[in-house]
C-alpha cells in the first residue's frame, strides 16, 4: 500500500505541469430589458412571431466548464418576452456539426446526458433560490430548483409548462412557455427585476457548459454572478389553484406459507385520493392531500444489507414530499420524509415572507417506523400503531448571502413521542469562505416494547451539534467539520443512524485545469483528509488518513483512486485497515456510457468481530438504442474472506429497459436479481442461510400529459429461492401485484 501511495504522488507531479490559458472572455454580468407582447405565441420551435424579432438577443458569451471563461465552441442566442399569463423563452443553438447533436426522446427529467439549453430564474433577485427550466433539442423537459444557500440542485421539483424543440440544418431551436402560476415572484404593481442566467450544455468529447456571462471560480456562489432582466410589470400568478384527484387500484396475491402452498388473492384494493395546491400568495403555497396516493412507481435501487453497521438510506420519490423539499434542508438531516411510511392525510405549506422562508408539513401515518441508533450500529424497529408527525422549518436571510434558521420536528403516538428543536446558520464571511453550524436538542419517550427489545430508556433527552468551515477557490479547497451527537439524541423524523460520538474531519484539495489541444485532461485534482471519531466516553471509534487523485479527460472520461489507512474499533477490539478504492467512466459516443470500479480493503466482519479481506467490483453500461430506446445494466460483486474461508459472496444485477413512444408515453421493464452465498460454519453467533436469492421484476406503462395528469399501469412481483435448513429451493413466486393509477390536474 505504501508503494501505491508513492505511485499516486508521482502521478500528481506528472499532472501538475502548468497549462496555458485559452483566449479569455470578461466575467461580467449583463443588464437586459424584456418587453411584453400582445401577440399569441405558438410553442412550436418556429420563431416566426414578431415578438421574437423585436426581443433583444441575449448572446452566450462564455464557456465556464471545462474552459475557464473562454470563447464558447458554438454560438447560442436567447430571447425573452411575456404576456399576462406566461413567460416565453426561446433559443437558437447553432452547431458547427449538427449531425453530432445528442438528442433522445425520453421521459421528463431524464435527458441530462443530451444537448440541452435553458433558463435560470432568480425571481426574487436575492441570489438564494432559482427556478431552472431546461429542454433538449426534441422538447424533453427538465425542471429543477437551484438552492444556492446549500449549493444544491433539486430535480424532484416539477412544474406544468409547455415546450417544443426542433433540430435544424444549423443546429436546433427550443421554445418554451412558463405560466406565471408555475413560479413564485413578488406581488407588486411596480416593475420587477429578476436575476437570470441562460445555460447551454454542449456534450462532445468534453461536456461544455456555456452561459450568458463568465463565472468566477474564486467565488463560492452561483446566483450572485447572474445577469439581470428588468421590465416585468403587470404580472400576477392568478388564482394559482390546482386540484389533482387520483384513482389507484391494485390486486395483490401472496404465498402465505412460502415456499409451500399456492398464491392466494388478497383482493382488489381501490383508493380515491385528492391532492390540492393553493397559492395563498405569490410567495406562499399550501398543499393538502386527503387519502393520497403516496405510492412510487419505480423500484428503489438494490442495496446490500449485509455486513453493514447502520441503516441504509433510500431517496424520497413521492411527489407530495418532493415538492418544496429544499425548504426543509439543514446541516444535520433531521427531516427524512421516508420515515412517514403510510400516511392517510398530509398538509404542507412552503414559501417566503419578506426575508423569511418557511416550510411546514403535518401528516397522519398509519405505521410508526423507527431507527434505533447507536455509536457502533443501528437497528430498525416498527410499532403497529399510527402516529402524527409535524415539521416546522424557518430561515431568515442575513445580508446578501448568509442566513439563520430554526427547526422543530414532532412525532407522537400511543405511549411514544419524539421532539427535535434547534437553530442553525450559514455565513459566507468572504467570497471564498463559508461557515455553517447547527445546535439541536431532542426529547423522546418510548413504549415498553421498544425499551425491552432494543435496550432503550423510556425517556431520553440529549443534544447534537455541527460546525463546518469551507474555503473554495479556483485551485484550492480546504475545510474542517466537527460534530458532537449525544448518546440519547434521537431524530425519529430524520435520518441520523449514528449517535453517541464526537468527530473531527479536516481536508485539503488542489485542482488543476487543462487546455484543449495542449493537455489530455480537462481537469485534475488531488487531495487528502484526516478524520477521527470517538464515543462520548472518549474511546476511539475510528481514525483515518486518506488521499486521492482524479482526472477528467477525453470522451467525458473520469478516473479516481483513493488510498488510505484506518484504525477502527468495534465491539471493544481495534482493527488496522488498509483500503484502496478506484472507479472510472467513459462515454465513447453520445449513445454509450460505461463505468467500472472496485475496492480492495481490510474489512471488519461485524457478525463475528474479526478482520477479513474485502473484494468488491462493479460496472455498468447505459446504451441509447436509436432515439427512443435505452438499456441500463448494472452489476456488482462483493465477498469477504476471513480465517477459515469465505464468509460470504454477493452478486447483484439490475436491468432497466425503456422504450419511449414519444416524450409523453413510454413502457419500462426493471429486473433486479440478488444472489448471496454464506458459509454458516463461519458464523459464530448467528444462524444464517447458506444461500438466498431474490428476483424482482417490474413492468410499467406510463402516459404523462404533465407531471400530474398521468396514467400508469403495471405489474411487479417477487421470486425467492436459496438454501434454507439444507433444503435447496428454486426461485419461486412469493407475491405479485397488478396496479393502475389515473391522475388529472385541474388548474384554476
Amino acid at each position: 500500500m505504501k508503494t501505491l501511495t508513492w505511485v499516486v504522488l508521482a502521478a500528481v507531479l506528472t499532472l501538475s505541469a502548468a497549462a496555458q490559458e485559452a483566449q479569455k472572455v470578461a466575467i461580467k454580468a449583463k443588464d437586459y430589458r424584456v418587453e411584453s407582447t400582445s401577440e399569441a405565441i405558438k410553442i412550436d420551435a418556429v420563431l416566426d412571431e414578431a415578438a421574437w424579432k423585436t426581443a433583444p438577443p441575449m448572446e452566450f458569451d462564455a464557456e465556464t466548464q471545462p474552459g475557464d471563461n473562454i470563447v464558447p465552441p458554438a454560438r447560442t442566442v436567447g430571447y425573452m418576452t411575456f404576456d399576462h399569463k406566461n413567460l416565453y423563452v426561446a433559443f437558437q443553438c447553432f452547431d458547427p456539426n449538427p449531425k453530432a447533436i445528442r438528442a433522445h426522446i425520453s421521459d421528463r427529467d431524464t435527458a441530462f446526458s443530451d444537448d440541452f439549453v435553458g433558463v435560470v430564474l432568480d425571481t426574487f433577485n436575492d441570489n438564494r433560490r432559482a427556478f431552472e427550466f431546461f429542454v433538449n433539442p426534441l422538447g424533453v423537459q427538465m425542471d429543477l430548483i437551484q438552492d444556492d444557500t446549500n449549493r444544491n440542485e433539486d430535480e424532484s421539483w416539477d412544474a406544468i409548462w409547455s415546450t417544443a424543440g426542433r433540430i435544424t440544418a444549423e443546429g436546433y431551436i427550443v421554445e418554451m412557455a412558463i405560466p406565471f402560476t408555475s413560479i413564485r415572484f413578488p406581488r407588486t404593481d411596480a416593475e420587477q427585476t429578476w436575476g437570470v442566467d441562460m445555460v447551454r450544455i454542449y456534450p462532445r468529447s468534453a461536456r461544455h457548459r456555456l452561459g450568458l456571462q463568465g463565472q468566477d471560480r474564486n467565488r463560492n456562489c452561483y446566483l450572485c454572478q447572474s445577469s439581470r432582466v428588468a421590465g416585468f410589470r403587470g404580472i400576477t400568478p392568478g388564482r394559482d389553484i390546482e386540484l389533482d384527484p387520483t384513482i389507484t387500484a391494485q390486486h395483490t396475491s401472496t404465498r402465505a406459507d412460502f415456499p409451500e402452498g399456492g398464491l392466494s388473492s388478497n383482493g382488489a384494493d381501490v383508493d380515491f385520493g385528492l391532492t390540492a395546491r393553493w397559492g395563498i400568495t405569490p410567495n406562499l403555497t399550501l398543499n393538502a392531500a386527503v387519502n393520497p396516493d403516496f405510492s412510487q412507481i419505480e423500484a428503489d435501487s438494490v442495496q446490500l444489507d449485509i455486513n453493514t453497521q447502520f441503516a441504509l438510506f433510500f431517496n424520497e420519490k413521492r411527489p407530495f414530499f418532493l415538492e418544496g423539499s429544499d425548504f426543509f434542508a439543514a446541516p444535520l438531516q433531521v427531516v427524512y420524509t421516508r420515515t412517514v411510511a403510510d400516511p392517510s392525510v398530509g398538509l404542507k405549506t412552503t414559501g417566503r415572507l419578506g426575508d423569511s422562508t418557511i416550510g411546514v408539513f403535518i401528516a397522519e401515518d398509519e405505521v410508526t417506523n423507527l431507527i434505533i441508533p447507536g455509536p457502533q450500529g443501528s437497528d430498525l424497529a416498527s410499532l403497529d400503531q399510527s402516529n402524527r408527525v409535524g415539521v416546522f422549518r424557518y430561515r431568515y436571510n442575513v445580508g446578501e448571502t448568509s442566513s439563520v434558521g430554526a427547526i422543530l420536528t414532532a412525532r407522537d403516538g400511543d405511549g411514544y413521542a419524539n421532539r427535535v428543536f434547534g437553530a442553525d446558520g450559514t455565513f459566507r464571511v468572504t467570497a471564498k469562505d463559508t461557515i455553517t453550524g447547527q445546535l439541536l436538542g431532542s426529547q423522546s419517550e418510548y413504549p415498553d416494547s421498544i425499551v425491552a427489545d432494543y435496550g432503550q430508556q423510556s425517556e431520553m433527552n440529549d443534544v447534537a451539534g455541527r460546525i463546518q468551515y469551507r474555503h473554495n477557490e479556483k485551485h484550492w479547497y480546504w475545510g474542517a467539520r466537527y460534530e458532537d451527537i449525544g448518546t440519547e439524541f434521537r431524530a425519529d423524523s430524520g435520518f441520523i443512524p449514528q449517535v453517541g460520538y464526537r468527530s473531527l474531519n479536516a481536508g485539503l484539495e488542489y485542482q488543476g485545469y487543462g487546455e484543449k489541444g495542449k493537455n489530455w485532461y480537462t481537469r485534475w485534482w488531488f487531495g487528502g483528509d484526516y478524520d477521527r471519531s470517538e464515543e462520548q466516553s472518549g474511546e476511539l471509534l475510528e481514525q483515518e488518513v486518506e488521499s486521492w487523485i482524479a482526472a477528467q479527460g477525453p470522451m467525458q472520461s473520469f478516473f479516481q483512486i483513493d488510498v488510505g489507512h484506518r484504525d477502527r474499533r468495534f465491539n471493544d477490539v481495534t482493527f488496522d485497515e488498509e483500503f484502496l478504492h478506484w472507479n472510472a467512466e467513459v462515454r465513447p459516443t453520445g449513445d454509450f456510457y460505461v463505468f467500472v470500479g472496485g475496492t480492495f480493503a481490510d474489512q471488519i466482519d461485524f457478525a463475528n468481530t474479526q478482520l477479513g479481506e474485502r473484494l468488491r467490483y462493479n460496472g455498468g453500461v447505459r446504451w441509447n438504442i436509436g432515439k427512443r430506446a435505452k438499456v441500463d445494466v448494472d452489476y456488482s460483486y462483493e465477498d469477504l474472506d476471513v480465517v477459515g474461508g469465505r464468509l460470504f459472496s454477493a452478486d447483484v444485477t439490475q436491468l432497466k429497459a425503456v422504450y419511449n413512444f414519444n416524450i409523453r408515453m413510454f413502457v419500462r421493464a426493471i429486473l433486479q436479481y440478488t444472489d448471496i452465498t454464506r458459509d454458516p460454519s463461519l458464523y459464530q453467533h448467528d444462524t444464517v442461510d447458506a444461500r438466498s436469492k431474490r428476483l424482482f421484476p417490474q413492468l410499467l406503462f406510463s402516459y404523462k400529459l404533465n407531471p400530474q395528469t398521468v396514467f400508469f399501469a403495471g405489474y411487479s412481483g417477487t421470486r425467492l429461492g436459496g438454501t434454507f435448513e439444507d433444503v435447496e429451493i428454486d426461485l419461486k413466486e412469493a407475491d405479485r401485484t397488478f396496479f393502475v393509477k389515473l391522475g388529472y390536474a385541474w388548474l384554476f
